[in-house]
């Protein structure tokens, strides 16, 4: 079996480069919907006869090339608006952007009370 070339081995799904074009069109501080990079791939593939809703069958594709590029830190994956961590179970709504810092979890600190009483 043949060793895979450097060019070969970081050749990427084409979902995956539509996800990493629209991200990149969109500019920093923007995101995507998911749905989005499935509809530009669908729009590509879609045949006379396919349902408008051909892009539905890629959304599963999506949101695996998505945490792929986010493993390997090319976009974030954001939910509520704020990076979630790829290596744990992603789920419900997401939205799709360029690398952002995930959001450090300090413990809450709060103000110690006044003896007194007062405020």
């Amino acid at each position: 079996m043949e060793k895979p070339t450097q060019s070969q081995s970081e050749t990427l799904d084409p979902l995956a480069e539509i996800i990493l074009h629209l991200v990149r069109q969109r500019g920093p501080d923007k995101s995507i919907c998911p749905s989005e990079a499935a509809r530009a791939f669908a729009e590509g593939r879609a045949r006379k006869n396919d349902p408008p809703d051909l892009w539905r069958r890629y959304m599963t594709g999506v949101r695996q090339q998505a945490l792929f590029l986010a493993r390997q830190g090319h976009i974030s994956i954001l939910r509520k608006g704020k990076p979630v961590d790829p290596f744990v179970p992603v789920k419900g709504l997401i939205r799709l952007s360029l690398p952002r810092p995930l959001p450090e979890t300090a413990p809450e600190t709060t103000e110690p009370e006044d003896e007194s009483g007062q405020s």
